[in-house]
Formats: structure tokens, sequence, C-alpha cells
């Protein structure tokens, strides 16, 4: 049995306060950790009444308070310096109190706010990139200044921690372009979507297209409703349910609009867990349009249910390599309506048996890549360079 290690998570969300994918793999890594007997601290922002904290088999350090997002979806700079310093403090004070920190690249300058802190430590350092972007990705988000200078902190913190983890092997092969000699630990995250009991493999009566995430640009939600119309014109009844919020909704109403369906593009909002397990059963497909995810998560939910997605190709999308065409969905080419629209009708007219070979796919990948085999190879890789500390002396 290895030792029990005292772990610290770092993230500026928490799992259910804030909803995502990122949100959901830490607050299951860290209910992992705690299941095999480790002592947990989840470092993170205090978004919460301060006698409303949320409840967690783990303790919980909020170390900053504040929007982290601007109004129109994009992670502010002033938020960023502010969590890492709340996360340098924190660290500084506790520079004995962990064996193994796991920090979030995401902002970067968690990254090295958690180093600079834990330098000399002994506390063995893990740094999980959700992605890993270009240059040009990086300017197109925040802008010419100061997207040149995120791309420079990022180049800088990949050669950061002895053990380094990425959520997909989309994002390792970039990692590796950056760190040629890196092993990074690629966590399996299929199991992270959830058993569906009432999982049917028989198409819904009722034609649907389904959207599950945040409004903002990168998930090209807005392209929905023109690729629904022209879908639409071989499966005439299609409707689209799209779930969540944020600041292209009016956009996303706007284009239904404009492809003259307002009526069939049905805007749902937040919902919660037992809708959106209702809706994936109900659903003939997810559509996904996103340009830009770190995984891709809502693809393996949506599997649970036997129900196939459609996500588009792109270089910052790691969601197409979960797609396998004609198995569990297609790959579109581009977020253009016709060939959105087409991928989208050729997945909904191929029914059962897609369906089918959906919920055969999310078998066998949950088996394969699952995140607790992970978690058990983070804590051996830790334990190891623990044990070569102690040896060297």
């Amino acid at each position: 049995m290895p030792e029990p290690m005292r772990v610290a998570i770092a993230y500026d969300c928490l799992y259910p306060v804030h909803t995502g994918g990122g949100e959901r793999v830490y607050r299951r890594m860290a209910e992992l950790f705690v299941e095999r007997g480790n002592h947990v601290t989840y470092v993170t922002r205090s978004d919460w009444a301060t006698d409303a904290a949320p409840h967690a088999p783990f303790d919980i350090a909020g170390v900053w308070r504040g929007d982290i997002y601007d109004p129109g979806g994009t992670r502010t700079t002033s938020s960023a310096v502010g969590f890492a310093f709340g996360l340098f403090r924190h660290f500084v004070r506790r520079r004995h109190s962990y064996d193994l920190v796991v920090v979030a690249a995401l902002p970067v300058l968690n990254v090295f706010a958690a180093r600079f802190a834990l330098l000399g430590s002994g506390t063995v350092l893990a740094v999980d990139w959700l992605e890993v972007w270009s240059w040009r990705k990086w300017r197109g988000y925040a802008g010419a200044v100061t997207g040149t200078i995120a791309w420079l902190l990022q180049s800088a913190a990949v050669h950061v921690g002895r053990i380094v983890t990425v959520n997909s092997g989309f994002t390792a092969r970039r990692l590796r372009g950056y760190r040629r000699r890196v092993d990074p630990l690629v966590l399996g995250l299929v199991d992270l979507a959830s058993d569906e009991p009432l999982a049917t493999t028989v198409a819904p009566k009722a034609p649907a297209v389904l959207f599950v995430g945040r409004h903002i640009a990168d998930k090209r939600v807005d392209a929905i409703p023109a690729a629904l119309a022209h879908a639409r014109t071989t499966v005439p009844h299609l409707r689209a349910f799209i779930a969540g919020s944020g600041p292209e909704t009016d956009a996303v109403r706007r284009a239904a609009g404009a492809a003259g369906i307002a009526n069939e593009v049905h805007l749902l909002g937040r919902i919660d867990d037992a809708e959106l397990r209702r809706r994936y059963r109900e659903a003939s497909v997810l559509v996904n349009p996103s340009a830009r995810e770190g995984f891709g998560l809502v693809v393996a939910e949506a599997a649970a249910a036997a129900t196939p997605s459609v996500v588009v190709a792109g270089e910052d999308n790691a969601a197409a390599e979960l797609v396998v065409d004609g198995v569990n969905g297609e790959v579109a080419a581009d977020a253009s309506p016709r060939v959105l629209g087409d991928a989208i009708a050729r997945v909904v007219l191929a029914g059962e048996p897609m369906r089918r070979s959906t919920l055969a796919w999310f078998e066998q990948a949950r088996s394969e890549h699952g995140l607790a085999r992970s978690v058990d190879e983070l804590l051996a890789r830790a334990a190891a360079l623990r044990a070569g500390r102690r040896r060297r002396g």
C-alpha cells in the first residue's frame, strides 16, 4: 500500500459551483486522491457566500474572490494576477504542508506562482495542461500584446514541473513541440461521464439536435441554426435544443431568426443534471461546433446515453480525437451551414445502428481510459520522485 500523501490541487474553479470540463476533471481527481487514503486540499477562489462553502470530501482553501471573465467571456488579466498572487501566498505559508501539488496551467501564471512558492521545499510539482495554444490562437483570444505575452509565458511554463499531465494525446503532441523530452501523463477522462442506466439505442421518435456548453465565441454556437436549417431539407422535423448561456446567447437567437427557424431552436439556459441526462437520452445527435476543446467531455457524456456526436475538425479542437466517423458520430470539415448540416443529417439518419456502436465505443473507451488509472500513475510517479530525493539525502 503506497504511503498516503498530502495533496493540493490548485485551480480557480470548483465544480459544481462552476461548471465545465476542467472543473469536472479536478473535482473528480480530488475525490480519487481521497479514496486512496490521501489528504487533499483544493486551492481555489471562494466564489460563494462565506457561510455557504460547497460540500466536499476534501478541504477547500479559498485564496481569492472575484470574476474571472469579462462580458465577452474572455479571462481577464487582472483575475489571473490576483489568483496567482493568492496561490503564491498560500503555498509560501505552507511550504512544507504538501507532498504533491497539482497545479492547473490555466491561467499560466498559476505555474510560476506554485513553482516559486515551493522552490526548495521538496514538494513534487505536477503541472496539468488542459490546453496548449499556438501564438496565433493566443493573439486571437487576448489581443496582440497580451496574447504574445501569454504565449511567451506559456513557452516558459512548459519547462516547469517534474510531472506533466495533459487531457488528451492532442495536447501531449503539442506540448512536445515546446519540450521534446517531456513524458506527459495523458489523463483518462472518458469515465468522467457517468453510466446512464436508461440509455437506449432506439432512435428518438422526434429527431433533435442538442448542444451543451457555455455560449462563447470559441464554441461557435451561433453556427447551429443555419446548419439546422440546411439539415432540415433532409430531416424535415429536426429541432435544436441548446443548453447553457453566455455572451453569445443573443447571437444564437438572431441566427435562428435569420435562418427562418426561430420556433425550432429552443434555448434552455442552464439546466440541472437530471434534465441534462434526459436531454442526452432524447437527442438524436449532440452537435459541438467548437473551434477549441481541451478534451470534449460532452462527447463522452452523450455517448454514455448512446447519442452520437458531430464535431468540427480544427487545430485547437481535441474533441475531434474522440469521434470516429461512422462509429460514434462524424467529424465535419468545417462549421459552414452545408458541411455541418450535412453531417448532422447523416448522423440522425444513421439511427439505431450508430446508437449501438456509439454505446459500444463508450463502454470500451471507459474501460481503457479511466481517470482512476491515471491518478494511480500520478501517485506512483510522485512517490518515485520523493523516494529518489530521500535516497539522495
